[in-house]
């Protein structure tokens, strides 16, 4: 019987054991403004005061481009996902880029209103804290639906258009990355808080890649990092919750110069989408890139690149 006994609190101390070793490996708290700036906040990175928030910014080129190129990211993204858009760019055009507020280094706003009337406005107030009168709105995912509602909310100031796998249709997603329907579940989300095991957040990226493959270690260690960021969790959460409205009557509206850039692969907002966007913006050019996903623009930053200096009257990348 004491063997017995003895057997069965050696089983339950392995047990306990190999649980806390577990949740030590999966243990993920906040990190911190200050320790993120570190790797990836290097110049040109600058802090600007916006909306009541410090918005975190890259702004490069030549600054007499009477109409500079801004560059919006998606959900759970940053402005490091145009990195290599920039590079071939802002030789000849001003690029300006930042992290919405709730991801990337910006972080949280006070209010948690993430809705997408407040990204416009917030988006209007850093345009006039840069000084920019006029200029090209391109968006990625959530990022295209903030720039095709700010070129409706300010069409003297949004001359062109660029949506790549944009938002803004009812969405019918054929898959959902495994990080996001973790976060629409309330339980899911407390726990999220405090344990984010990387692999979910490698899979999660994985999954919006058309080719998983492409998907590097570097790469993931920059959305781990992004999603660690203090506050950055509880506002997903908040922007998740939001109800969607279908918008697609106003997209009609839209009278800028369009392009339309969609990833062939993209099953979180499918072509579809970007097949609605060209039959109701007068004009607009769709172009499908074969292999791509959902974020085309840094799963093939050369080949896409090419379509957007074709569209602005620009000098092909070699």
């Amino acid at each position: 019987m004491r063997l017995f006994v003895r057997s069965l609190l050696l089983l339950f101390a392995g047990a306990v054991f190999f649980a806390l070793a577990g949740l030590v490996a999966v243990w993920a708290p906040d990190k911190s403004l200050e320790e993120l700036k570190v790797r990836w906040a290097q110049a040109p990175s600058q802090f600007l005061a916006v909306d009541g928030l410090q918005v975190h910014v890259r702004d490069e080129g030549p600054r007499d481009d009477p109409q500079p190129l801004v560059l919006i990211h998606g959900t759970s993204d940053s402005l490091h996902t145009w990195d290599a858009w920039t590079a071939a760019l802002q030789p000849e055009r001003r690029v300006i880029r930042f992290d919405l507020p709730g991801f990337g280094l910006t972080g949280p706003r006070p209010d948690n209103d993430y809705s997408i009337q407040r990204y416009v406005a917030f988006t209007g107030a850093l345009l006039d804290r840069l000084g920019v009168q006029r200029c090209v709105l391109i968006g990625n995912s959530l990022g295209g639906q903030i720039a095709w509602a700010s070129a409706l909310a300010m069409p003297q100031r949004v001359q062109k258009l660029v949506l790549v796998d944009a938002g803004g249709y009812a969405l019918e997603p054929q898959d959902v990355p495994l990080a996001f329907r973790l976060a629409q579940n309330r339980s899911a989300r407390w726990l999220l808080a405090y344990l984010l095991p990387r692999g979910l957040v490698q899979n999660s990226v994985r999954n919006v890649y058309g080719d998983p493959t492409k998907v590097t270690p570097e790469l993931v260690d920059r959305y781990y990092d992004m999603a660690l960021r203090s506050g950055n969790r509880q506002a997903l959460g908040y922007r998740i919750d939001l109800v969607r409205a279908d918008s697609s009557q106003s997209i009609k509206r839209l009278t800028q110069p369009t392009l339309v850039l969609w990833g062939a692969l993209d099953r979180l907002i499918p072509v579809q989408s970007g097949q609605r966007f060209v039959h109701d913006i007068a004009g607009a050019r769709l172009v499908v890139f074969e292999g791509l996903g959902h974020v085309p623009h840094e799963e093939d930053p050369v080949q896409t690149v090419r379509e957007v200096q074709r569209f602005l009257g620009m000098g092909l990348a070699n």
